[in-house]
């Protein structure tokens, strides 16, 4: 039984980006033999990755990671190099900026309120507003139904999960009637829970906006030319076997995307992040939150955003990286093959680690939630991520502003993690 419910938790952790969409392009499936098959051959993939000796890329791993090894990266605060940290934040700041050659995007966007009303003691607005990188874009702001005056503001960021057809919905819940596959995806990463909800009824006002390429923002078929559409379309995109059927063939579709971000001349991190900031200047200029106390957060490709935005804007004032952690080292050697390819701008590694990202933001408060079986980091590297944190945060008189937590389990945002969470921001935005 313990072994079976490890394998469960490891094959979380794959599913969270896609690994499920690919083995069944394979002919993999979850009722073939059930879950535990699949969560075999998963987890075989996730931990065979880290034999001692052995890399992900073969004999070139050890050539890869000499890159990286022997010196401090250039912009790291914890080079001796760099005194004040008002003159290396300025540096490292422009450095990272131009990495991630995000798009300038204008200003703040008109917002349109679609829909608005109350479920479950919240007041909840759908909104909606366009962006230059094409399409319209919705979030779902929440708060408490009976508050009156500003609040402090929370912009929550959606997991990854492998499914682009949804965003904003995997952390929310609007009415009593849900998806279905957003039942079983709130059961398997949140136990149960919509945790912007949650936050939200703490005196919060929350803004759930779809991420670039998910949901709203997701690519439609229609504007794919036919042969890439693998025989698909747009209609009845609600049914679970068409939203599944997407959500394959979006898998497959992110090398096209990165490639072609990157010809572009810009990154999927740094598309993240000019989107993420249009929905935190939505949040800010609202009249029922307080500009100054804002904080963001989420899980998984979720934590990942958090890295990024909370790293370089500093109009969050508290931070929490759930299920999204580790090195550089890592990456290379162990569990690239794992993520997305929204977690990579060229020529980053070599200014900063990437815990060194989300150090940007010192000495703003900033938590970190990890869980000990997560199948998409080793454990040696999150552990590692925790020191180079902590030895920045130390470094700049700081370190009350840090927190970092290891859980028992596999990839997951659980009750327990979320009232850590929401303690934190409690703690300092309230």
């Amino acid at each position: 039984m313990k072994n079976t419910r490890r394998l469960f938790l490891k094959l979380t952790g794959i599913l969270s980006l896609g690994w499920v969409n690919r083995f069944q392009a394979i002919g993999h499936t979850r009722s073939s033999n059930g879950l535990e098959a699949l969560g075999a051959k998963c987890a075989a993939q996730a931990t065979g990755s880290e034999e001692n000796g052995k890399s992900i890329i073969g004999i070139y791993g050890k050539w890869a990671q000499g890159l990286l090894e022997g010196k401090l990266p250039s912009h790291s605060y914890r080079r001796d190099h760099w005194k004040g940290i008002e003159d290396w934040k300025n540096k490292a700041l422009k450095l990272t900026n131009e990495k991630l050659a995000a798009p300038d995007l204008g200003g703040p966007p008109k917002v349109t309120i679609n829909k608005q009303y109350v479920y479950d003691g919240l007041l909840i607005e759908e909104i909606s507003w366009k962006l230059p990188t094409g399409g319209s874009s919705e979030g779902i702001v929440l708060k408490p139904a009976d508050a009156k005056g500003k609040l402090p503001g929370i912009i929550a960021f959606h997991d990854h999960g492998g499914w682009k057809y949804f965003g904003k919905r995997k952390i929310t819940r609007t009415s009593d009637e849900r998806h279905p596959m957003m039942v079983d995806h709130q059961k398997m990463y949140y136990e149960g829970l919509a945790w912007a909800n949650e936050v939200a009824k703490r005196g919060y006002v929350v803004l759930v906006p779809d991420a670039f390429s998910f949901a709203s923002r997701r690519v439609l078929l229609k504007d794919v030319p036919e042969n890439l559409r693998q025989g698909l379309n747009d209609e009845n995109p609600e049914l679970p076997e068409n939203a599944k059927a997407y959500n394959k063939w979006a898998a497959y579709n992110e090398d096209t995307m990165a490639k072609s971000l990157f010809s572009a001349g810009t990154s999927w991190p740094g598309v993240f992040l000019a989107e993420d900031q249009k929905a935190l200047d939505i949040l800010c200029d609202r009249d029922d939150v307080q500009a100054d106390k804002i904080g963001c957060g989420g899980l998984s490709g979720g934590g990942m955003r958090t890295v990024f935005a909370g790293g370089l804007d500093p109009r969050i004032k508290c931070a929490v990286c759930v299920g999204f952690m580790t090195t550089w080292k890592d990456l290379v050697l162990h569990k690239s093959y794992t993520h997305t390819w929204m977690t990579f701008a060229p020529g980053l590694p070599a200014a900063l680690d990437f815990p060194e990202i989300l150090g940007l933001r010192v000495p703003l408060p900033t938590m970190v939630l990890n869980a000990i079986e997560d199948g998409l980091y080793s454990l040696d590297e999150m552990h590692e991520a925790d020191k180079i944190l902590s030895a920045v945060f130390d470094k700049a008189g700081a370190s009350d502003k840090y927190s970092c937590s290891f859980y028992p389990g596999g990839h997951q945002f659980n009750n327990k993690m979320q009232g850590d969470a929401f303690d934190w921001f409690d703690k300092w935005l309230k």
